[in-house]
C-alpha cells in the first residue's frame, strides 16, 4: 500500500511514493529510502500517534519504503504520509491513489504545519495527483492552486478525509475559511513625507522601484539613508498573480509563510553578519535564501561593507543571472533571484567622512580598504549612485522645524504604478520568454529595440561616455536607467535631459573618497 507525499529540494522538490508493507516477524519499524534526521524518528512518532488517537499499531514487522530511494529525505513532513500508508496496509485505511498527504505528527495525533506546501501543491498537480491532505495551517497555500483540498487537524481527521474520498470520489467540503491575502512578507512603516529634504535619494529610489535598478546610497549617519530605504515598499506596485505564486512559493518552501497569497514585493533585510548560506541560500536539502526571498522585491542591504567580502562578491552573479545554482552530490539546484539590490553604507569606517561638524579619524588607505570589499564587478552592476549628508548640515533645520510639506509615498506609487504599467505591456511576449519584466533586465537586442534616442539625446551620450569612460555594462545600464526616467514621464522617445539625469547617477565612481572628503 502506498500514499504519495513530498519533500523539499530546491524549488522544485521531489514527489515521494510511501510504501508500507506487514510481514511475520519480530514487532518493529523499518525505514528505508535514504531517510534522515527526523524522518528516522518518524516511527515513534507514528506509534505513539496511533495509540494517542485510538487505533492499534500492527504488532508485526512493518517495513516503510521512500520512493525513489536515491533521494535524501529530512523533516517531519513525512509523518503523516507514514501513518497512513502503515493504516492502508493494515486495512484501516482505503487505498489511497492519486492522494498527496502532508504532516507533521504530535504525540497526541493532531497535525503540525509543514513548510513547502504550495509547492508540494505545484509538483503534485505536475504528477497527475488530484487531491491534497494538509494540516489546517496549510490549506491556503494549497488551495493557491487547487479547491481539491482537505484539511485536518489530527489523523483522524485525515483518516476521515480518505474513507469520504474512497466512498463519494472527492474530499469532504473544506470547513476552513480563506484567510485571503497577505500584502506582503515583511511589514513595513512610515511614508515618504515623514523624511525631511534628500529630495535627489528620494527621486533615485523612485527610479529604482519603477525600473527595478540596484542602488546605492552612501553619506554620513543621520542622513536617512535607512529611514527613506525601508520605506521603498511604500510606493512599490502590487505583484501580478503569476509573481504572488512564485514568491508565496519561495516563502512557503523557506517557513516564512504566512497564509495566502502574497500580493505585494517582498522587502527583506538581513543583518550584516548573515553567512553567504543565508543569504543566499543552500544547506543539505536546499532553502531559499534571503535574496530569493527578495524575488520580484527588493533586497536591503544596511551597513553594506560591514557584510563579509565572500557575501558581497557572491551578490554578482545573481544580480547578472537572476538565479542562483546550487550544486550538491544527488542534483543540482535552481532558486531563482529575479530581486533589486538597495545598498546603505557610510562614507568610511568611522562615519564622518565628509561632516561639517566633525572630523574623519580615518586615513585615506582606511577609506579605500573599505570600498574596495565592493569591488568594480559589483559597483558596475549598481546604476544608480547617490551621495547623502544629513540636512542639518547643509543648514535646513529652520525649514524643517517650519513643517516644510513633502511629497507623499501615495503620489510618487501612481507615478511608479504608470511607469510598471508601460513596461509590463512593453515586455509582455519577453516576460515568458526570456524572464524580462522590467527595464533593468533589458538585453542588447531589447535596449536597441526599444531605447530610441532623439539627437539632442545622442549626443548627451556621447559627451558623457566620452567624459566618464565607462564600461559596456554601464553604458547600457545608463540607458535602460534612462527608459525608466522617460517611462516615468510617459515619453516615448529618450530626451536629452533624460540622459542628463541617468548620468548624474553614474557618475559617482567605485570609490567615493573623492566626493566625500
Amino acid at each position: 500500500m502506498f500514499v504519495m507525499s513530498y519533500t523539499p529540494f530546491g524549488v522544485d522538490g521531489v514527489v515521494i511514493r510511501v510504501e508500507a508493507d506487514i510481514r511475520r516477524g519480530l514487532p518493529g519499524v523499518d525505514i528505508t529510502g535514504l531517510a534522515q534526521g527526523a524522518v528516522k524518528e518518524a516511527k515513534e512518532r507514528v506509534r505513539a500517534a496511533f495509540r494517542n488517537s485510538g487505533f492499534t499499531f500492527p504488532s508485526n514487522r512493518v517495513l516503510i519504503n521512500l520512493a525513489p530511494a536515491g533521494v535524501r529525505k529530512e523533516g517531519a513532513a513525512l509523518d503523516l504520509p507514514i501513518a497512513i500508508s502503515v493504516m492502508a496496509a493494515a486495512g484501516i485505511a482505503p487505498q489511497t491513489d492519486s492522494v498527496m498527504v502532508l504532516g507533521e505528527l504530535e504525540l497526541s495525533g493532531r497535525l503540525r504545519p509543514v513548510r513547502g506546501a504550495l509547492a508540494a501543491t505545484a509538483a503534485g498537480l505536475a504528477e497527475g495527483v488530484e487531491h491534497f491532505i494538509v494540516p489546517v495551517e496549510n490549506a491556503d497555500e494549497a488551495r493557491i492552486l487547487t479547491q481539491n483540498v482537505a484539511p485536518a487537524e489530527s489523523l483522524k481527521d485525515a483518516l476521515n478525509a480518505l474513507v469520504v474520498r474512497y466512498e463519494t470520489g472527492s474530499l469532504p467540503p473544506c470547513s476552513v475559511p480563506p484567510q485571503g491575502t497577505c500584502k506582503q512578507s515583511e511589514p513595513f512603516v512610515g511614508d515618504f513625507s515623514e523624511v525631511r529634504a534628500q529630495a535627489i535619494y528620494k527621486r533615485a529610489l523612485e527610479i529604482a522601484a519603477a525600473g527595478g535598478h540596484n542602488l546605492l546610497v552612501f553619506g554620513t549617519p543621520g542622513a536617512g539613508k535607512t529611514m527613506l530605504a525601508r520605506r521603498t515598499p511604500s510606493i512599490m506596485p502590487a505583484l501580478t498573480t503569476d509573481e504572488s505564486v512564485e514568491v508565496t512559493l519561495l516563502h512557503s518552501l523557506a517557513g516564512r509563510a504566512q497564509g495566502g497569497l502574497i500580493t505585494h514585493p517582498p522587502f527583506r533585510s538581513p543583518h550584516h553578519s548573515a553567512s553567504a548560506e543565508g543569504v543566499l541560500g543552500g544547506g543539505r536539502t536546499v532553502r531559499p535564501g534571503e535574496i530569493s526571498l527578495a524575488h520580484f522585491g527588493t533586497l536591503f542591504m544596511d551597513e553594506a561593507p560591514q557584510f563579509r567580502i565572500n557575501v558581497l562578491q557572491a551578490l554578482r552573479e545573481p544580480l547578472e543571472d537572476r538565479v542562483i545554482s546550487i550544486s550538491r552530490a544527488e542534483r543540482q539546484a535552481r532558486l531563482p533571484a529575479d530581486f533589486q539590490l538597495i545598498m546603505a553604507a557610510n562614507p568610511c569606517p568611522c562615519g564622518r567622512l565628509g561632516s561639517a561638524n566633525s572630523t574623519c579619524l580615518c586615513s585615506p588607505e582606511e577609506v579605500h580598504r573599505y570600498w574596495r570589499k565592493f569591488g568594480g564587478a559589483l559597483m558596475d552592476r549598481v546604476e544608480l549612485r547617490v551621495a547623502v549628508n544629513s540636512p542639518i548640515e547643509m543648514g535646513k533645520s529652520v525649514s524643517l522645524m517650519n513643517g516644510q510639506s513633502e511629497e507623499t509615498s501615495e503620489r510618487v506609487a501612481e507615478r511608479v504604478a504608470q511607469a510598471v504599467g508601460i513596461q509590463r505591456k512593453r515586455f509582455k511576449k519577453e516576460s515568458v520568454s526570456r524572464g524580462v519584466r522590467r527595464n533593468a533586465r533589458m538585453t542588447p537586442s531589447l535596449i536597441q529595440e526599444h531605447c530610441t534616442l532623439s539627437r539632442d539625446a545622442e549626443n548627451a551620450l556621447q559627451k558623457a561616455l566620452d567624459k566618464l569612460g565607462v564600461s559596456g555594462r554601464a553604458f547600457h545600464s545608463t540607458l535602460r536607467v534612462a527608459r525608466t526616467i522617460a517611462d516615468l514621464e510617459g515619453c516615448g522617445a529618450i530626451q536629452a535631459y533624460h540622459i542628463d539625469e541617468a548620468i548624474q547617477y553614474r557618475r559617482l565612481g567605485d570609490d567615493p573618497y573623492d566626493v566625500l572628503c
